[in-house]
């Protein structure tokens, strides 16, 4: 594709990323490609999605200069104008970014000559009983240490609203849609629904549902099945269930999860792609479910999931390859695939560096 606009999502107050932006920008100025900046940071400041979304202008690639948390909100962008996203790792664990910073100006390179591949990845969005707010007295105790807050998520007005489906808001997840217990002493304790029939009532420190790229997140921590980012499934893991079936619950992508608290259950926090965005209350619920769009984001080369879950997390070091002497190869198989095996996929892993 030919590169129109860039809408660049950096964190101006990191020297690293403000270096890399200066890249970007000289790649634009060389190319006489029009870029926008989003700072992420205004003078302290969190713009809220709708206000970056305006800021945007109508970028056609949008670049994440960060880590994955920088590319959560780069996803938000690209989902909502339909535009491809190039993450740049400055971070430290990249499950997401796509490409280190040095190799920049290659990357914007092989996008502008359409020498990339394009991976197109399940979005979430929900609906509740109610609008989402966080109370004001809560507002200080939740910024520390984190930063100021995203504002509640919008209602969507091309959404109609009724008493058993609840209000469709403004939402866009990539990893996942949480409820989690607001005080040490009150779990959260819910009624879960899968396809509109009830599963179970958990009390929990937390209820998630995750997408297949969420999978390796919170919900991979609570112990959650790690899924190809290439399937489509809703993913329910209760955290810390004060009950003997604790296991996650894989749901097919046209099903989608429902969540109310019951009567004594402590109030709940909601959190987006690791963000508070509202609190509920005994009796509200929400429902997440798979979003009509998804995201498109940029791979320069195709996806090596699997090789990069092993690096991630150091599975080489695993007690059975140090017990065997040598470690396994990276791909057993020196001839071409064959013809009843074609239509399956096999990605070759590039070979370590020295």
């Amino acid at each position: 594709m030919t590169v129109n606009r860039i809408g660049l999502v950096v964190h101006e107050g990191r020297a690293e990323a403000a270096h890399a932006a200066r890249e970007v920008r000289t790649w634009c100025r060389d190319h006489d490609v029009p870029c926008t900046v989003i700072d992420v940071w205004d003078e302290g400041k969190r713009r809220s999605a709708r206000e970056e979304v305006e800021a945007a202008g109508d970028p056609d690639l949008v670049v994440t200069l960060g880590g994955d948390g920088t590319f959560l909100r780069g996803a938000r962008l690209a989902a909502h104008h339909d535009a491809l996203l190039l993450g740049v790792d400055l971070g430290r664990v990249g499950f997401l970014t796509e490409v280190p910073a040095t190799m920049v100006h290659e990357a914007l390179d092989a996008v502008d000559g359409d020498r990339i591949t394009v991976d197109r990845r399940m979005l979430l969005t929900m609906r509740a009983s109610c609008r989402l707010d966080v109370p004001g007295d809560m507002k200080a105790l939740l910024r520390y240490g984190r930063g100021p807050l995203l504002p509640p998520p919008r209602v969507r007005t091309d959404c109609a609203t009724a008493a058993d489906w609840g209000i469709a808001l403004h939402v866009t997840a990539l990893n996942d849609i949480v409820l989690e217990k607001l005080s040490h002493d009150r779990q959260v304790s819910a009624a879960v629904y899968l396809a509109g029939q009830l599963l179970a009532s958990y009390s929990a420190d937390a209820l998630l549902v995750a997408t297949p790229t969420g999978s390796t997140a919170y919900s991979f921590a609570a112990g959650g099945p790690v899924v190809s980012p290439q399937a489509d499934a809703l993913v329910f893991t209760p955290v810390a269930p004060h009950m003997a079936f604790d296991r996650s619950v894989v749901a097919a992508p046209d099903e989608p999860v429902a969540m109310r608290l019951l009567q004594r259950s402590g109030r709940a926090a909601v959190s987006i792609d690791g963000q508070l965005r509202g609190v509920l209350e005994p009796g509200d619920w929400i429902g997440v479910y798979r979003a009509p769009q998804r995201l498109r984001a940029v791979r320069l080369e195709p996806t090596n999931f699997y090789g990069r879950l092993r690096d991630r997390m150091n599975l080489t070091d695993a007690p059975a390859a140090v017990a065997d002497g040598e470690p396994a190869p990276l791909w057993p198989h020196s001839t071409p695939v064959p013809d009843d095996l074609s239509h399956l996929t096999f990605s070759r892993a590039r070979p370590l560096p020295p």
